[in-house]
């Protein structure tokens, strides 16, 4: 397995190694400590699949109290996967990083905790399962607007096909109140 850190702090493209032969494939999708060596030494405690047609987007999605990191891959078709960093004494703060994910490509993406999750489906059609460190708690749930012009995420798709509570996400700078965080008055963010 190959492990490249993303310009975003914590946020890994992984690349497991896959034998072919006649038969067809196998790979290792996850090992606790491969990744832990890598310095992601988390336990995942649920596991998610979605289902999705082409110019899907979903997303952008994190939780306030309990945050999940998450391992997401593509196992039918092709995602543009996409994570934000939301994690104020980051470096990276503010700052998001993309990644194609396909089921050809076996590629995964960590995104830790603390960071915004989406994802657009550039294929016909998507499957993605994703692994999380926490679970899923719909109260505790936000998003932020996927084309909120101060991130500025270059979605390769033109007409995205959103659900209703994504189409009506917020800006950034009301999810990050939400998150604790207020801006300053030089328009710099700070923890509260």
């Amino acid at each position: 397995m190959r492990f490249s850190e993303s310009e975003i702090s914590g946020v890994f493209v992984i690349e497991p190694d896959v034998h072919r032969d006649a038969r067809g494939f196998f790979l290792e999708t996850y090992h606790a400590r491969k990744y832990a060596a890598h310095g992601l030494d988390v336990a995942f405690v649920q596991d998610n699949q979605s289902s999705s047609v082409k110019d899907t987007l979903r997303g952008l999605h994190m939780q306030r109290r309990n945050p999940q990191g998450k391992l997401v891959r593509a196992v039918k078709g092709s995602i543009w996967d996409v994570a934000v960093d939301l994690r104020p004494a980051s470096p990276t703060f503010r700052r998001w990083t993309g990644v194609e994910l396909t089921a050809d490509n076996f590629r995964q993406l960590y995104v830790p905790a603390g960071c915004a999750h989406g994802f657009c489906v550039t294929s016909e059609h998507a499957d993605v399962e994703y692994k999380c460190t926490a679970l899923y708690d719909p109260a505790d749930e936000i998003g932020i607007a996927y084309d909120d012009p101060e991130l500025a995420i270059r979605w390769p798709i033109a007409h995205p096909i959103l659900s209703h509570r994504d189409r009506h996400h917020p800006p950034l700078a009301v999810a990050l109140e939400a998150l604790g965080v207020e801006l300053a008055a030089d328009l710099r963010l700070i923890p509260s």
